[in-house]
């Protein structure tokens, strides 16, 4: 019987060959033994240079990726890849594991690091969320766990310069995390403008907040805190994969193969090229760099080590050598000597010396190698192919003998005879050929016996046999040489085999295990001399058996080391070593074999050496390599600073201009190159973009509005599905795209960081939370965001070919289609990623547009040659022929489509392109009368279609945008230039006119005044640069750019007169003063020549000038010229000879020039900028008042400077609007306009002058003057405003500056003292308040993101006014949602810590120990766990299930550390801390006759362990230990809800319920023992029964009731003095403020209505009205308030004397809302009976109701009167807003009358002016009240997550922009201003609390 035990001979590792270069980096470093630790397969390598050994970690048990070193670098950290991956820190010098970490990441963990002690370890995982976890990594605990980012984290380092601050970085991302507590909170690094937002792929922190990191396109960042600070351009030719950082300064490695080293500022010391060097090739791409000393040790993604001396770097020493990636799969073995050849799919073939473990050769060869084999004389080396060859090549000299292709698939298996005559060659084509050797490898035979791919064959000793194993686990024998099967199996009896490597056979029928039929053992060996046999499988185990092993299921010896699967075993010759190779980790082991008999198994102990470090002197490195460089710069550089700042010394720079532009209208739409970017908004306006602007237009009124936040040319346009928002893509080189509301015109979200050189498309998804958009760069990368939150959600690159439109999917919006030249691609979103598929058609054509149909998989698309192609899924259906010419816009509508084409005519089809419906042409017969000016032809090309309000928008290539009727008259609304540069310009000179010529070959004539309309074009035979009014208006001057220049009638545009006399463009042309005699025309061959105007001769040429004129200007009286050049010449010329004159500078400004549009001269030398180049200003003019001078440059800005600008660099105001070069800038004749045009952006732009007093007159309209939507005559004022007199200001902010509330009802111990005394500390909503009782000032603790239960402070005199809060959240995932514990300082409100916890639904109780240092918090979750913290590291010390139900309170001892005890429901527990475990008794009652266990409430403490518990029935129990020992009967006659226990005399405050009598009080004062005290009566004018929070001061003690007061109590005399008030039950529903006065009422649940003063902080009175109370309101003169009840009554009372004036209950269901008219007549009482009810009040205080509003929808919210007390308005439960005429109670149900009407207040959350304070999640949480402001400029909200959110008024568009507040708990009942704007109350409903935020107004 064969024996089943495993072998007793085992194997050591002694040698891999390698080095783990792909995929990873940063993942080699020198130890302080000065040995090199790295990593291959799951292995940690230890390698000793000097004495070439190596030492190997075993720890893990798949993929090591991630390494990191300790500072102290003996200690090393790896993590590795896997389903429930694990860190392993281990020793590098005894290589033994110091600790391990798991449970926490999933899939691999990606990055460690140290920090700078070496107490804590972060990882980052491979999950999705790529959590970082940061680890003390002794205890092997978790500190802190936090989701790191949506994207691949490369790197992550500590700063060792800052306590507990980490950097990672990563995908398109850098985040600074700082560690508080137990929460990782991260900033995102802001790239900013300094640098384009990209992947960054290392980085290493320095000094001062400094952080370098290395970028994707080989740059270096360098950031300071959390903003980009500056870029170290191409410090590397592509990606810097490593930084490494060290005592000398940095070093940097790279994917161009280089080194860089730079010293500790970053500057560079040298840089070493990798790839010139001896050892250097092309492709070589660092991955890893170290540099210690004078040496740095460089790893390459080809797995080689180097390690390089700094003085003698252009000789690199290769330390390690290893296939590259690719599979390996060959192995043999040299049959005589200590040699093993690898081949991979990496192509080379490697011969390793297993004695000198060392790489002696290598070849390179054409294909991938599968299988080797030596032949067995040791001469020829085999080698199989995965193409179906073999090449055979010789040992000695790696060359080539034979190369043989019989087969067309891989060979995995070939081997020589034993008599070394013939080859077997297995292929995976089934079959094995036989190669004779000797006759050159001629083919001798073959076997055809197997169904499937040979995988092993061994040869028999007498070489006339072989046995073959295939894939179908079969084995066969064949005849040699001629390959004949053997079929009988008697004959094989007797065969010996040469070698064993078949896994398939009775002699290794052991290595399978017993009842699997798995075939993953990959590869076997047979020792016949030591009769073991080694076999390697798929899950990288290394296996020795017993040989032969004959029966299922053997005992072995297992070896970890390889991660994946092993591909070949082999033993060596002599049987010394086995050999093993790794697929995947495509690494070579090499094991030493141990045979049996030294079994006392010798222990490899390593020797203990101790190192000392040796140090260099710091001049080893030559440290001034680098600097040299920038010194000649310098002086140059200074010289340049010093000239510009003594100019600017010198004068004292002129102040900006007082008036100002303002951008009025643009002539111009971009039509020649964009397509599609037109559309109707929502309230039936236009928008469209022209240069650097978003255009709404107003058809009816003929305005324009701007969106003005691009900076260069917009190239797309697309609108929301709402059509409120619009998008906007710009060009740039980090191109940006806006997405901005069009009522307001501000920007919502800014996209950036994807697209270079611009954003050509764009499209928003159906639900309009998706945007899409594709960029112009080389591969038109698309983008898909959730533009929100400015996130992007997939990149790709879209195409090679310029793409023209996208379109995202309207069914499913993760699909899109985008369509360009010559394709037509369909998308879905994968992840980060997009896949696509090109569309299936027969011949690809350029689409130019495309839209979805009515279904998911319907695309229609329209070609360059007319046709539209209709498409299911991606193929072509067929194509229907629509237009002559590319089909450039088509439009989906509702049933069918609307296409429009290059032939100018738009197309109405049905929704199947079977029938076109209707046709339009666009021609001037039918262009209606009421246009904006003049169609240029007939038939335009047309660019964009829109649908909506009855007609079609269109915009053509020739800049016009068109409205078509559907019956067919078309209107022109807005036209500018076409294609081409615009130059010319002239003003009228006494109308509202100006005059434009432009390359696109028109004379335009346009009308200034508000009909903003073209009046008459001409077109030119040539394009013109310049033009000019004669002086009396009649004739116009036009110079063209042949040289030739014509005068033409200005009201006919009909020639006068032309010339030619220049070949070269005219420049400028212009007409001398007064009578318009003489006409200069300027040449761009440097002439001007001077014509007379009646005789039509040229009279005299203007010579002289070196290059052509730019500018020119006369004289008043039309006697001088002043000429400027493009060589910046001032030159002068006397008309009309035109001799050359020369006049010094300081005549010229004495000269009365008629105009000025020149930029050289004294008078304006202050318009150039700091850097002018020549061409920098282009034009100027100045007013023809003299006092302003406006330029326009090659910048596009318009500038306005105070003339005369005198001294260099003057002070301007600048305006953006213009993209590319202003070209000519011209006042009107009165100086109320500007009119300025752009080169290339073809735009004419109207800018109104606004002098100081019109402009504020302006802005105080501009507010509220948006044009409603019924277009009837002038609205009145939306709201009435009582501070008309003053300027009205908006409100910017609001700050907290009061509470009113305490949360005394439901929490107990949560008010206590501060600071001896002086401040007191207590909560209420999500608030922390600190009240300072002499100042009565309350100062906020803002951080709670929910209610706060629990509060307590820190009483150790180390930890001062320390106090921990505990909130309520919802999960407990350590997300921000989760429930949270703040500590922090109560006097600066500075957060210690945040203990992100899993108690589940919030935390109920927190205390701190004896020492201050641990807390204790139990939790609102099911368990009602315990836990205890050491709250300053954030580390959780024990956690524990309490109870089954609530526990209240959890309290350590005074005096202990480790002992507390926690009460609850029928539950007393007693707690001690033992390490890291929770043990507990349970209070033990046997000792006292028949006591039971009641609900304990309250505990304090007593010397001597005792304990006393407060409980439900009244009574105290007093422990002793855990053992009752007394019960201190009805020590309240109620619950005793509080007790306190004061350490300094141990006496014992109780509170409770009980009413107060002689003996007895809610408050009581106790001795130590609990024998004897003192009841206190609380007189606070009411009784006050109920005591839920007691603290002890000096002399003084604090109360916190039920009724939420805070009292503080007098021991001595009991005087009583209330110092917070608060409504004891909500909700608080009414809120009135005071029409004059700082003092507000507030009305609630608990029946009580009291009044509030602000400025005096407290609480002036209150009645109780015996009801719960609902509503309500002051009368206009503030001395009578109207109160409404819940049960359906109403009270008036006086002010003065607070007596009833009159009271009545007409309903019998709440009043929810009570009103006084303006005009103090009427009374409104609106109750849930869907009804108001009007009372007259002059009839005096019977109060008859008089009339009633019938037929409300529903209950009635809010009402407001109408100004002249005729409306009342109400909101109403159906959400509905009914207007009311008033007293006669009838509806009002036109539409037209409630627009005029002007509201004396406004508190409806509905109607169209408040559109826009509903939030996108209205169905999670409504919008409960509102208030507008008294200026009527902003109006806030109160909803139900407990916001307060400020908006401006009005707000029509959805989801307007305002700013949110967070304080309160759930929902807000009510919010209302107070007098004056000063003040904003909101009211909390759950909270009880009144808020009170001061209005901060913006500045004028």
């Amino acid at each position: 019987m064969a024996d089943r035990t495993a072998p007793n001979c085992r194997l050591r590792l002694e040698w891999v060959y390698g080095y783990r270069g792909h995929q990873c980096r940063n993942n080699l470093y020198y130890t302080a033994a000065k040995e090199i630790v790295y990593f291959v397969a799951g292995v940690g390598v230890v390698y000793n240079t000097r004495e070439h050994k190596q030492k190997f970690y075993l720890g893990h048990n798949d993929d090591i990726i991630s390494l990191a070193l300790h500072p102290e670098r003996v200690l090393v950290a790896t993590g590795q890849v896997g389903k429930e991956p694990y860190i392993c820190v281990w020793d590098s010098y005894t290589v033994q594991t110091v600790s391990i970490l798991k449970d926490m990441h999933t899939h691999g963990i990606a990055c460690l690091a140290f920090d700078l002690d070496g107490q804590c370890l972060v990882s980052v995982g491979l999950d999705s969320k790529n959590t970082i976890c940061v680890w003390d990594w002794r205890q092997g605990k978790v500190l802190a766990a936090a989701p790191g980012h949506t994207d691949r984290i490369f790197d992550i380092s500590w700063d060792l310069y800052q306590q507990s601050k980490l950097v990672s970085c990563g995908v398109k991302h850098i985040k600074f995390w700082s560690l508080c507590g137990n929460a990782l909170t991260p900033k995102r690094g802001m790239f900013g403008k300094t640098g384009d937002l990209q992947t960054i792929l290392c980085l290493a922190c320095a000094r001062d907040e400094i952080t370098y990191s290395g970028a994707l396109n080989g740059d270096i960042y360098v950031w300071k805190g959390v903003s980009l600070m500056r870029t170290v351009q191409g410090a590397h030719g592509s990606g810097i994969f490593s930084m490494n950082a060290c005592e000398e300064g940095f070093a940097t490695g790279g994917r161009d193969g280089c080194i860089r080293l730079w010293d500790l500022n970053f500057k560079p010391i040298t840089v070493i090229d990798l790839r010139e060097t001896d050892q250097g090739y092309k492709g070589l791409s660092v991955r890893s760099v170290c540099w210690r000393g004078d040496h740095i040790l460089v790893g390459t993604q080809d797995s080689e080590i180097f390690e390089v001396v700094v003085h003698d770097r252009t000789k690199p020493f290769l330390i390690m050598q290893g296939h590259c990636e690719g599979e390996l799969w060959a192995l043999a073995v040299h049959p005589t000597k200590p040699l093993a050849m690898t081949g991979s799919d990496d192509r080379s073939v490697r011969i390793w010396s297993l004695v000198d473990h060392a790489l002696i050769a290598r070849c390179n060869m054409e294909e991938p190698i599968r299988c080797a084999a030596v032949s067995t004389d040791g001469i020829h080396l085999a080698l199989g192919m995965k193409d179906g060859s073999f090449t055979v090549l010789r040992v000695r000299d790696m060359t080539e003998v034979v190369h043989i292709k019989d087969r067309k698939e891989a060979i995995h298996e070939l081997k020589y005879s034993p008599d070394g005559a013939h080859l077997a060659v297995g292929s995976n084509d089934n079959s094995v050929d036989i190669y004779g050797v000797v006759q050159r490898y001629k083919k001798a035979g073959e076997c055809v016996g197997s169904s499937s791919f040979i995988t092993h064959m061994d040869w028999s000793t007498d070489s006339k046999y072989l046995q073959t194993n295939d894939g179908n686990g079969r084995r066969l024998f064949y005849r040699m040489p001629s390959g004949k099967e053997v079929t009988n199996r008697e004959e094989l009896k007797l065969v010996q085999w040469s070698s064993w490597t078949c896994v398939l056979g009775p002699e290794v029928n052991g290595i399978w295990p017993k009842y699997s039929d798995i075939n993953d053992i990959n590869s076997v060996d047979a020792n016949f001399n030591s009769q073991v046999l080694v076999t390697a499988d798929d899950y990288g185990l290394v296996k020795l058996f017993r040989y032969p092993c004959v029966r299922k299921g053997a005992k072995f010896k297992k070896y970890l080391g390889h991660s994946a699967h092993i591909t070949n075993v082999r033993w060596s010759h002599d049987y010394q070593w086995v050999i093993t190779i790794g697929g995947a980790d495509h690494s070579v082991f090499q094991w030493k074999f141990v045979p049996e008999r030294k079994s006392k198994e010798t222990l490899h102990i390593a020797p203990q050496v101790y190192y000392v470090a040796v140090h260099f002197p710091n001049g080893f490195l030559t440290a001034h390599v680098g600097s040299s460089v920038y010194k000649e710069d310098l002086p140059q550089l200074k010289e340049q600073c010093k000239e510009k700042h003594r100019a600017m010394a010198m004068k004292k720079r002129e102040r900006a201009p007082a008036s100002g532009l303002r951008l009025h209208f643009i002539h111009g739409y971009r039509g020649y190159d964009c397509r599609s970017n037109l559309f109707y908004t929502q309230t039936g306006e236009i928008v469209y973009h022209v240069a650097a602007v978003g255009v709404v237009y107003n058809r009816q009124q003929n305005t324009q509005r701007f969106y003005l936040g691009h900076n260069d040319d917009i190239l797309c346009l697309a609108i929301h599905p709402v059509k409120d928002y619009v998008a906007t893509g710009q060009v740039g080189r980090d191109s940006s795209i806006h997405i901005w509301e069009t009522e307001f015109l501000k920007p919502l979200s800014v996209l950036k960081g994807f697209h270079q050189f611009g954003v050509c498309a764009l499209d928003f998804s159906a639900d309009g939370k998706r945007l899409a958009s594709v960029g112009l760069d080389d591969n038109h990368t698309i983008v898909l965001w959730e533009w929100r939150k400015g996130e992007k959600l997939s990149t790709i690159r879209g195409s090679k070919d310029k793409i023209f439109v996208i379109k995202i999917n309207p069914y499913m919006p993760d699909k899109l289609i985008t369509a360009g030249v010559k394709h037509m691609k369909f998308w879905h979103r994968a992840g980060g990623g997009l896949i696509g598929k090109k569309g299936s058609m027969g011949k690809t054509e350029t689409m130019m547009s495309a839209v979805y149909g009515w279904t998911e998989e319907m695309v229609f698309s329209g070609t360059c040659t007319g046709d539209i192609c209709i498409w299911r899924d991606m193929f072509l259906v067929k194509t229907v022929k629509a237009h002559d010419g590319p089909v450039f816009s088509m439009h989906a509508l509702e049933k069918g489509f609307v296409t429009g084409g290059k032939d100018g005519i738009v197309a109405l089809w049905d929704d199947t392109f079977e029938r076109c419906l209707k046709t339009y042409a666009i021609k001037r017969a039918v262009l209606a009368p009421g246009s904006k000016g003049l169609l240029l032809e007939d038939n335009p090309s047309i660019r964009a279609i829109s649908l909506g309000h009855g007609h079609i928008l269109v915009g053509t290539k020739n800049g016009e945008i068109l409205e078509v009727d559907k019956n067919g008259p078309i209107t022109l609304l807005v036209q500018g230039h076409m294609e081409g540069e615009v130059w010319g310009l002239a003003t009228h000179p006494h109308l509202p006119l100006c005059a434009t010529v432009s390359d696109d070959k028109t004379l335009r004539i346009w009308d200034l005044s508000p009909s903003h309309c073209m009046l008459a074009v001409r077109k030119l035979k040539k394009g013109g640069r310049c033009c000019c009014f004669s002086p009396d208006g009649k004739a116009l001057a036009v110079g063209l750019n042949d040289g030739s220049f014509l005068i033409v009638n200005a009201d006919t545009l009909e020639d006068l007169v032309s010339f030619h006399h220049r070949k070269d463009i005219i420049s400028e042309i212009r007409f001398s003063p007064v009578t318009g005699k003489y006409l200069a025309v300027a040449s761009g061959d440097s002439f001007v020549d001077i014509y007379n105007v009646m005789s039509s001769k040229r009279v005299g040429v203007c010579k002289g000038s070196m290059n052509y004129i730019t500018h020119l200007d006369w004289d008043k009286r039309g006697k001088l010229l002043q000429v400027n050049t493009s060589a910046k010449e001032q030159l002068f010329f006397e008309a009309p000879r035109g001799k050359k004159q020369t006049i010094p500078a300081t005549e010229v400004d004495k000269i009365d020039w008629s105009t000025w549009t020149c930029v050289l001269g004294s008078s304006c030398e202050g318009i150039w900028p700091v850097v002018s180049e020549v061409t920098e200003v282009t034009s100027a003019c100045l007013s023809n008042d003299r006092k302003l001078l406006a330029t326009g440059d090659d910048l596009g800005y318009v500038k306005l400077f105070k003339h005369p600008v005198k001294g260099k660099y003057a002070k301007f105001k600048w305006y953006m609007a213009h993209s590319t070069h202003v070209t000519n800038v011209r006042w009107s004749h009165d100086d109320s306009l500007l009119a300025s045009i752009g080169g290339s952006d073809t735009c004419l732009m109207i800018w109104s002058h606004e002098t100081e007093g019109r402009r504020e007159a302006r802005q105080c309209d501009s507010m509220g003057s948006r044009p409603p939507v019924s277009r009837a005559p002038p609205m009145p004022e939306k709201l009435q405003t009582n501070n008309v007199g003053k300027k009205k200001r908006p409100i910017e902010d609001l700050v907290l500056e009061l509470v009113f509330g305490y949360r005394g009802n439901d929490c107990r111990n949560n008010v206590h003292y501060l600071n001896e005394g002086a401040d007191i500390i207590y909560h209420t909503a999500s608030v922390g308040v600190v009240l300072n009782l002499t100042t009565a000032c309350q100062s906020f603790y803002l951080e709670h993101s929910d209610d706060i239960l629990c509060l307590t402070i820190n009483q150790h005199p180390k930890f001062p006014n320390v106090v921990a809060t505990g909130q309520v959240g919802d999960a407990g995932d350590m997300s921000a949602t989760s429930p949270s514990i703040h500590v922090w300082e109560a006097m600066n409100k500075q957060t210690l810590s945040v203990l992100r916890c899993h108690h589940s639904r919030g935390v109920c109780s927190v205390s701190f120990s004896a020492t201050g240092k641990l807390l204790l918090s139990v939790g609102l979750d099911p368990q009602h766990t315990l836990t205890i913290w050491k709250w300053q590291e954030g580390a959780k010390v024990a956690s524990r299930a309490g109870h089954t139900q609530r526990i209240f309170v959890a309290e350590f001892r005074p005096d202990s550390d480790t002992q507390f005890v926690s009460v609850g429901i029928k539950h007393v527990r007693f707690w001690t801390l033992a390490g890291r475990a929770l043990l507990s008794k349970k209070g033990v009652l046997s000792s006292i006759e028949d006591a039971r266990m009641q609900t304990m409430l309250s505990v304090a403490f007593g010397a001597n362990n005792l304990t006393f518990t407060g409980t439900i029935s009244g009574d105290v129990c007093v422990w002793k230990e855990h053992i009752l020992v007394r019960i201190v009967a009805k020590a309240h006659t109620g619950p005793v809800f509080t007790m306190y226990t004061t350490l300094r005399d141990g006496l014992i405050v109780t509170g409770g319920k009980e009413r107060p009598s002689k003996e007895g009080g809610a408050l009581k004062l106790w001795d130590q023992e609990l024998k004897r005290c003192r009841a206190f009566r609380l007189e606070t004018g009411q009784i006050i029964d109920c005591v839920r929070s007691v603290c002890r001061g000096k002399g003084k003690i604090l109360v916190g009731t039920r009724n939420a007061e805070i009292i503080e109590v007098g021991e001595k005399n009991a005087a009583c003095n209330i110092l917070v008030n608060g409504h004891m039950d909500g909700p608080i529903w009414g809120l009135g403020a005071h029409p004059t006065r700082d003092v507000f009422l507030s009305a609630a649940e608990d029946g009580t209505v009291r009044l509030w003063d602000i400025s005096e902080r407290k609480m002036l009175n209150k009645v109780n009205l015996g009801h719960p109370a609902r509503a309500v309101s002051y009368s206009p003169e503030g001395d009578m308030v109207a109160i409404g009840l819940k049960n359906g009554e109403f009270i008036i009372l006086l002010v003065t004397s607070l007596k009833i004036w009159g009271k009545k209950r007409d309903r019998r269901s709440a009043i929810q809302d009570i009103r006084f008219s303006p005009d103090s007549r009427y009374l409104a009482v609106g109750s849930s009976e869907n009804a108001v009810d009007f009372y007259d009040l002059t009839l005096g205080p019977q109060l008859n109701r008089i009339n009633c509003c019938r037929d409300i929808p529903s209950f009635v919210m809010q009402m407001d009167f109408s100004a002249d007390s005729c409306y009342v308005q109400l909101s109403t439960g159906a959400y509905k807003r009914v207007v009311y005429e008033v007293p006669s109670g009838k509806q009002v149900t036109e539409q037209a009358v409630i627009d005029r009407i002007t509201w004396a207040t406004w508190t409806s959350v509905l109607g169209d002016e408040v559109v826009g304070i509903w939030s996108r999640n209205t169905d999670k949480a409504d919008v409960t009240c509102a208030c507008v402001s008294h200026s009527g400029l902003n109006i806030v909200t109160g909803d139900d997550f407990g916001m307060v959110k400020l908006f401006d008024f009005p707000c029509p568009e959805k989801f307007a922009k305002h700013k949110r507040f967070l304080g309160h708990s759930a929902h807000l009942t009510n919010i209302r201003f107070t007098n004056g704007d000063r003040f904003v109350v909101s009211a909390g409903g759950d909270d009880r609390s009144l808020f009170v935020w001061r209005c901060v107004h913006a500045s004028h």
